[in-house]
């Protein structure tokens, strides 16, 4: 018997009221993601790309349809058990690496495992953990001024890996980096997804979806029937 995949949604959609308009932000999308996978999230902008990665990660709740996370429907669940979910088994990162500015590295990396309620000792030695695991053990004590973007978007990365998820959700994560360190990012999250970790990755550009094993290419918030396959590249300097 094959596997369960880990995202399963059937005929999600999204609608969002601007007064007494109707914006159908998403409209039946109906996919899988298997455990494992390397998946792009791709399409122009108002595609509605966003708006499914927002209900993958469970920032938002769908307006029809259902979506599967590890086997359990959190189509309608409530927003304090949305946010256990998303401590639990998703790790986001972001463009703009969203660092607590006069925090540590070591401490921006502690934050997630401070929500779990983890004690002392074990979220600073998890934490340095993390921050070995993507080359930052001898930044630890640096705060995001003294490191350069791509340090910072390791950072967060390491942070996104702290709880242990089974998803990353990254968005746009080399929207801020300049070609040679998106190569750099793109390849750390290749090295994680060998290791067996789920990434599903939003971005507008072609080259960086062409590291992904598979694109799903969005447009007027309908998934393009055939998902693209993208044949993963490998980033090899990295």
């Amino acid at each position: 018997m094959a596997p369960s995949p880990l995202i399963r949604t059937e005929g999600l959609s999204k609608i969002y009221r601007l007064g007494a308009e109707e914006v159908h932000a998403l409209r039946e999308v109906t996919v899988e993601i298997a455990r494992g996978e390397f998946v792009a999230v791709t399409g122009p902008s108002g595609s509605g790309k966003s708006t499914f990665m927002n209900l993958l990660g469970c920032l938002d709740s769908p307006s029809a349809g259902s979506y599967f996370l590890d086997g359990g429907d959190v189509s309608h669940l409530s927003s304090d058990e949305l946010a256990e979910i998303r401590n639990r088994k998703i790790g986001f990162v972001f463009q703009t690496f969203n660092l607590l500015p006069r925090t540590s590295a070591l401490e921006n990396v502690e934050l997630p495992l401070r929500y779990a309620g983890l004690p002392r000792a074990e979220r600073h030695r998890r934490a340095r953990e993390m921050l070995e695991a993507v080359g930052l053990g001898d930044r630890a004590g640096h705060f995001p001024s003294q490191l350069s973007g791509g340090q910072q978007q390791r950072v967060a990365i390491a942070r996104a890996l702290a709880n242990r998820p089974v998803l990353i959700l990254a968005d746009e994560p080399t929207g801020a980096l300049d070609s040679q360190t998106s190569i750099e990012i793109i390849g750390l999250l290749q090295r994680l997804n060998e290791q067996g970790i789920t990434v599903v990755l939003v971005t507008h550009e072609p080259d960086i979806a062409a590291y992904a094993g598979r694109a799903l290419r969005f447009r007027d918030g309908r998934l393009v029937p055939e998902p693209e396959a993208v044949g993963m590249k490998t980033c090899a300097p990295c």
